[in-house]
């Protein structure tokens, strides 16, 4: 069964890939042969090794990511890392990055999310203001291995299913009903024209539809509730949440040390200062931007910078929102932006192509997704003295997601597939879907093999979990818990 596909022009998609993911044309034939060949280089069943001889402290990768971050916040990622072992998961893309770079390769490349663990899949509206459900964390994004992928995703469904409580042989079906629907979409996508591919989009609410019979009648409420209240999450709910009238000007509420308004961070000369850098970030976000949308985002006026921590392995990274006002208080727009370091895949795979980390963000996004944020864009700024590069994207549209801790087995395996046809779309639209597609044959050799990856993975994921519990308990490193996690 196949979740459906919705055709939608995305306008702004083709004209960002730049990172020479292009080959020569060959017959169909050939390409066969190609992902064939791929195959027998990098056997499917191969895909279920993991080596861990000679692997890197986990740790020590951990405290190096961290010495290029605002160091007041590395207590609270490590703090919201040991929550579980799924929220040290979260933290740990580098982690993961570095075993996979020790993993059968299949050669085959396409545009990668870097990060594509299920809570980076949700609810959000497209430009064309409808709601769809797609990858959308991108701060990785590289052009790489496309199974990289789709091991973080399964690895992350095993690991949830540990969290909650789930049999072994549950786990294990989820993980492959997901490697699965990735193996079958890719093959339909390989029989489908480029603009169809080009187009194709999960209609959230139609998926919905055509599973709920598999879903307990709780589990499908809860579904659709979240559908529903995704729509509600926009700048306007954001200015209740986030801002306070004062003296008829809305200001945005300290809630240190998760959002801290610079009033609040600077004062005096240095507030000046970060302010008039705030002003040359926007000129060059908006040059950033299609004209229509700069036309759009200039008829906002700038009102007031905060400090947001964010996630769980963003913590640390800079992250600002801004308010900004239409035709009165009560027209708002929420900015959030967020700094772009390397990726954690760059050592492995290959310095990206861009001139700055934010336009490989932005352009690995409109290349991956279906429709992107409406006023997606980047730009330079200079913090602390150092400039840094910022990505930007609306705070709250529509954005929405599924409580998948209080999932049952049913409720994660939907989820799942959902996530494993949204990841083959993604990389249809940038990789070779026919040798992809050859490669992962019609057999189902490829997806046991990820299950036992993603069990594997797993049970190391947490001994690295246990290896953070020592370390905070020795005092190499410090935590502090929040309610962000």
């Amino acid at each position: 069964m196949q979740f459906p596909a919705v055709m939608r022009m995305d306008l702004e998609a083709s004209i960002f890939e730049r990172e020479k993911l292009h080959h020569e044309h060959y017959p169909d034939e050939e390409l066969v042969a190609r992902g064939r060949a791929a195959r027998r280089r990098a056997p499917r069943g191969h895909q279920a090794d993991l080596e861990t001889k000679d692997r890197p402290d986990p740790i020590a990768l951990l405290e190096e990511q961290a010495r290029s971050r605002v160091q007041e916040l590395i207590p609270i990622r490590y703090g919201r890392m040991l929550v579980s072992p799924f929220t040290f998961f979260r933290g740990a893309a580098l982690v993961m990055a570095s075993d996979l770079s020790r993993t059968p390769n299949s050669g085959i490349r396409a545009q990668l999310c870097g990060d594509a663990h299920l809570l980076n899949f949700g609810l959000f509206a497209s430009a064309e203001r409808t709601l769809v459900f797609d990858v959308n964390d991108f701060d990785e994004t590289l052009p790489g291995p496309w199974e990289w992928d789709l091991k973080r995703l399964a690895a992350s469904l095993e690991i949830a299913g540990r969290s909650n409580g789930f049999k072994k042989q549950a786990r294990r079906d989820i993980v492959a009903d997901a490697a699965r629907t990735y193996r079958d979409t890719i093959a339909e996508l390989a029989k489908m024209g480029i603009l169809d591919v080009w187009y194709a989009e999960l209609d959230i609410a139609a998926a919905i539809d055509e599973f709920g019979g598999r879903l307990k009648a709780r589990q499908l409420k809860e579904s659709e509730k979240a559908v529903a209240s995704a729509v509600h999450h926009d700048s306007a709910h954001a200015l209740v949440k986030l801002t306070e009238l004062v003296d008829g000007k809305r200001r945005i509420v300290s809630k240190p040390p998760l959002i801290v308004p610079i009033r609040d961070l600077f004062s005096g000369a240095e507030r000046d200062k970060v302010e008039a850098n705030m002003k040359e970030l926007l000129e060059q976000y908006g040059r950033s931007l299609p004209y229509d949308r700069r036309a759009l985002f200039e008829q906002f006026h700038f009102v007031e910078l905060a400090r947001k921590v964010v996630g769980v392995g963003s913590v640390g990274t800079r992250c600002w929102i801004g308010l900004f006002e239409g035709i009165d208080t009560n027209d708002p727009l929420f900015l959030q932006f967020k700094e772009a370091q390397a990726s954690v895949l760059e050592r492995f795979v290959g310095a990206s192509q861009y001139t700055s980390h934010s336009e490989r963000v932005v352009s690995g996004q409109r290349l991956m997704q279906a429709s992107s944020d409406l006023l997606l864009g980047w730009g330079p700024a200079i913090v602390d003295g150092e400039p840094i590069d910022f990505y930007v994207r609306q705070l709250r549209d529509w954005k929405g997601s599924f409580a998948v801790d209080a999932m049952q087995a049913s409720g994660l395996s939907l989820y799942g597939r959902m996530c494993g046809w949204t990841l083959a779309r993604a990389h249809a639209r940038s990789g070779d879907r026919v040798m992809i597609a050859s490669y992962l044959g019609r057999n189902n050799h490829f997806e046991e093999a990820i299950a036992d990856f993603a069990e594997a993975y797993a049970e190391l994921n947490e001994q690295d979990y246990e290896k953070l519990v020592k370390a905070v308990r020795s005092g190499r490193v410090r935590a502090e818990t929040d309610d962000g996690a």
